[in-house]
This record gives structure tokens, sequence and C-alpha cells, in this order.
């Protein structure tokens, strides 16, 4: 049994402090600031659809995506340009809301923090280019995977952490 101090400890460690959410909020900016500076690096350094080699099964290539994940309306004609970012701000606002309240729960904070920071980088790229910057390809024989990015990656890694959070809560 515990005693009345030990329950005070662990209920004031359990609860949202700014502290918390300062912490996450500045790996949700080095991981925007890794997002941005790798696509802004590709954008100086590639021409578009330049393919550089790196080993069997995987290549560096500037692509432009006008659409979602695997160019989903890529040939839309403009407006999902606007949808996408205004969802992606839905999406950020609602990942930081959930965040505020759970800064304390550091699973589900890492996977709200890496959906927020790369829905903000593909936002960032779709309103300021009107595409988002891919330049990760990976390949098997003549299949070749979507081209990605950093964002791509956070969004995927918070959404994998996002269920293994509610795995493990559901058996609290």
């Amino acid at each position: 049994m515990r005693r009345p101090e030990e329950a005070l400890m662990t209920d004031a460690s359990a609860r949202p402090t700014p502290a918390k959410f300062a912490a996450w909020l500045c790996l949700g900016l080095f991981v925007l600031g890794i997002d941005q500076a790798t696509k802004i690096w590709f954008e100086q350094n590639f021409s578009l659809g330049e393919v550089l080699p790196v080993c069997t099964g995987f290549n560096l290539v500037l692509a432009h995506n006008t659409g979602a994940a695997f160019s989903f309306l890529a040939d839309a004609g403009g407006w999902q340009r606007w949808a996408f970012a205004a969802l992606a701000a839905a999406v950020i606002v609602a990942m930081i809301v959930l965040l505020v309240r759970n800064s304390h729960r550091k699973l589900l904070s890492l996977s709200l923090t890496l959906i927020a920071a790369g829905a903000l980088g593909n936002m960032i790229d779709r309103t300021v280019y009107g595409y988002v910057v891919d330049f990760l390809d990976f390949y098997w024989q003549g299949w070749h995977w979507p081209a990605f990015n950093v964002a791509d990656v956070a969004i995927c890694g918070g959404a994998f952490f996002l269920i293994i959070d509610e795995l493990r809560s559901g058996r609290r």
C-alpha cells in the first residue's frame, strides 16, 4: 500500500505542465527544421526528376507532389492545394490541443508531436510552393514506392506510436 505523500507525487507527475508542453514543442520544431532544411537543400541542389542512386533499393530524387499521399488528387486542377492545407491546419490544431491536455503521457505526446510537425512541414510546402517536395525513393526491382520526405516519415512514425499507445492504454 502506498503512503499518501507517494500518491501525491505520482499524481503531480501525471499532469500536463507548461514545461512538458514546451519540451514537446521543441521536439516538433526540431523535426520541422530538419524537414524544411532537407527540402530546401534538394530544391537548391537537384533538378526536378534528377535521380542520385545511393545503393540498391534506394535513390535520392527531387519530386514535386501536388496531391496527397501516393499523389492522390494530384491532377485535380489546383483546388486540392488549399483543401489539403486546410485539412493539415485542422489536424495541427487538433494535435496541439490534445498535446496540451496530455503532455504528461510520453508516447501519446511523441505521436502527436510527430504528426503535427509532419503535417506542418507539408502544409508549408503546399502553401508556399503549391506542391510538396519529396526526395526519398525506395524501390525493389522495377517497383518504386512513391517518393516521400522527412515530414511523411514523422507522420507515419507518429501514427505508429499512436497505435502503440492506444494498444497499451487498452490494457490499463
